[in-house]
C-alpha cells in the first residue's frame, strides 16, 4: 500500500511541477518552435514513464521497437490490460503519443492539461454530435503527423484475454490514412487491477510490424483489417 501511495504522489506532484514547462511549451509552439518542443515532450514523457515503471519494479521486456516509424503520421493499435498501458507507450513508444480519454479525466487539473499536451482528448460517448467533432481531430493530429493510441477493445479487459475489437474502432487510423503498428501488452493486469494496489511484475511489449492502410483497399479496411491485426496481436500474445 505505501508503494501505491508513492506513486500516486509522484504523479500528482509531478503533474504540478512540470506544468510551467507545459505553458511555455504550448507558447513557443505557437510562434514556431513546435519541432523543438515535440523532441523535449517525447524526452519528459519518456524520462516520467520510465521513472514511474522503475517506482513500480516492473521488469519490463521489450521487442519491435525498430517497427515504430520515427515521422509521419501513427495509430497504435493495443490490447487494454490496464490504465498502466498509457505509461508503457509514453516510456518506450519514442513518440509523442496522444489518446482519445472519458470526458471525466478531463475534469482533473494538469492533467488534462498534458493531455492535450501529448496530442489527445477528451471525448462525451452519450454526445455523438461531440464524440465526431473530437474524432475529427483526431485524424488531423495524425495527418499532421502525430501519433495516436487505439484501444480497439472499447475497455480494459481486466485479465480475460484478447477481447472483441468493436466494430469501427479502427476508423481514426483508415481515414486518416495511417500507417498502423499492432501492439501486445502482456502482464500489465496484474500491476494495479489484479490486486487492488502496486505490485512489481514482469511485462512484455511488442510493437509488430507496420501496416499501411493506404496499401488496403477500402472494402476491406472495416473488417479484413480489424480480423487481421486482431490476429497479429493475438499471435505475438500467444508467443510471450
Amino acid at each position: 500500500m505505501i508503494k501505491t501511495i508513492l506513486i500516486f504522489t509522484y504523479v500528482g506532484a509531478t503533474m504540478i511541477l512540470l506544468t510551467p514547462f507545459g505553458i511555455v511549451a504550448v507558447l513557443l509552439s505557437l510562434v514556431g518552435l513546435r519541432k523543438p518542443m515535440t523532441a523535449a515532450l517525447r524526452y519528459i514523457e519518456m524520462v516520467w514513464g520510465r521513472i514511474m515503471i522503475g517506482l513500480v519494479g516492473c521488469k519490463v521486456s521489450v521487442s519491435g521497437m525498430e517497427n515504430i516509424p520515427r515521422k509521419g503520421g501513427v495509430c497504435f493499435v493495443s490490447n487494454h490490460g490496464s490504465i498502466f498501458d498509457i505509461v508503457l507507450f509514453l516510456a518506450y513508444s519514442g513518440r509523442v503519443t496522444g489518446f482519445i480519454a472519458k470526458k471525466e479525466l478531463g475534469y482533473i487539473p494538469f492533467l488534462n492539461m498534458w493531455v492535450f499536451l501529448l496530442g489527445g482528448q477528451f471525448i462525451d460517448r452519450n454526445n455523438p454530435r461531440h464524440a465526431i467533432k473530437i474524432f475529427n481531430k483526431g485524424i488531423d493530429n495524425i495527418k499532421a503527423g502525430g501519433a495516436m493510441i487505439i484501444f480497439p477493445e472499447g475497455h480494459r479487459s481486466r485479465g480475460e484475454g484478447l477481447l472483441p475489437f468493436r466494430s469501427g474502432a479502427l476508423k481514426l487510423a483508415t481515414q486518416a490514412g495511417a500507417v498502423i503498428v499492432p501492439v501486445a501488452l502482456d502482464g500489465t493486469y496484474e500491476i494495479f487491477e489484479k490486486h487492488g494496489r502496486a505490485t512489481a511484475c514482469p511485462v512484455r511489449i511488442t510493437f509488430c510490424k507496420p501496416i499501411n492502410t493506404s496499401d488496403i483497399p477500402i472494402a476491406d479496411r472495416k473488417h479484413i483489417l480489424s480480423e487481421q491485426i486482431y490476429g497479429v496481436i493475438q499471435e505475438a500474445l500467444a508467443k510471450t
